[in-house]
């Protein structure tokens, strides 16, 4: 028998299909989640704060197999996990819907200069004419990272006739190879960063890729705050070097309110809310622990797989 220690919120949605191998024992509570740790060998310890889901990933000293909803995981002890051999499945593609059409409502906000639409409409003031007029349709865009969220950022960008032109480990049929982007920043009119957030990443977007973008480039960042210099961002903002960015991630997070980000005109910051809007990220998960619950115990390999010692 194995034990599942999981979090009795996605209880109705689970724990009438488990399979009988596993008998799952429930937490309500961090305290709760941390007394059960040591007992798991399938652990999902969800919270929104990470650090209490890292010290139960800690006190697991029994655990073969850890379940997220998140995609990215950089704030676990992935060390640990990789000496551990636990096998990790996570978020990836739960939410990738969801984030492909953020980006697409943010390029389409900063094209048509919605936010002052908004701005007017709570002015009760009657524009006279359009606050932007970019149209996406004949725009190039640069997409760093192909997953499952950049492959659905492609597609959707695609019907709006925007060339996406994504990097890859091997350059040809209309991609980049890691070694050739750098030189092109300045052909794209968006720079769409889909990244995850791993050693080689960290920092990825900085001083020197800013002075490589036109000046009216826009930089889309749903990956992970530490993918971007936010210093040297702020700097090119304010200097106008670029022609914006749209932000829903940050460092840190929640930003400080006394950050100057939050007051550039042409920044936009949506507060980590991608994956958050939508209505079906509990069901899916649910969905896929479930059918990992049977192949765990058929001995089939599990999906998606996390690879802790590359951290995506």
């Amino acid at each position: 028998m194995a034990i599942a220690v999981l979090s009795g919120l996605v209880r109705p949605l689970i724990e009438p299909h488990l399979p009988p191998e596993i008998e799952a024992r429930w937490y309500t509570s961090v305290e709760e989640m941390h007394a059960l740790a040591p007992e798991a060998e399938i652990g999902w310890f969800d919270l929104d704060k990470k650090e209490p889901m890292a010290e139960a990933v800690r006190l697991a000293d029994k655990l073969k197999w850890l379940n997220s909803i998140y995609a990215g995981l950089d704030f676990l002890p992935l060390d640990l996990l990789a000496e551990r051999k636990v096998t990790v499945t996570n978020g990836a593609g739960i939410n990738a819907i969801t984030i492909a059409e953020y980006v697409v409502m943010l390029m389409l906000t900063h094209a048509k200069g919605y936010r002052e639409v908004v701005r007017a409409q709570d002015r009760h003031e009657w524009l006279m004419d359009s606050p932007g007029k970019l149209e996406l349709s004949g725009t190039r865009a640069l997409l760093l990272g192909l997953g499952a969220i950049g492959g659905l950022i492609k597609t959707r960008l695609e019907a709006f006739d925007v060339e996406v032109v994504p990097v890859r480990r091997s350059a040809g049929a209309g991609a980049l190879g890691p070694d050739d982007w750098r030189a092109k920043l300045g052909e794209f009119d968006w720079v769409i960063l889909a990244v995850p957030a791993t050693p080689e990443t960290d920092g990825m977007i900085g001083a020197a890729e800013f002075a490589a973008m036109n000046d009216s480039a826009v930089l889309v960042n749903i990956a992970r705050g530490a993918v971007v210099d936010q210093n040297a961002l702020v700097a090119a903002l304010q200097a106008k070097s670029i022609g914006g960015a749209l932000l829903d991630v940050t460092t840190p997070e929640p930003l400080p309110a006394d950050d100057p980000l939050w007051s550039l005109d042409n920044a936009q910051i949506t507060m980590h809310l991608s994956g958050r809007a939508q209505s079906k990220m509990f069901v899916r998960s649910a969905e896929q622990f479930v059918e990992n619950c049977r192949r765990y115990v058929a001995g089939e390999p599990l999906a998606p797989i996390f690879d802790p010692a590359r951290g995506y």
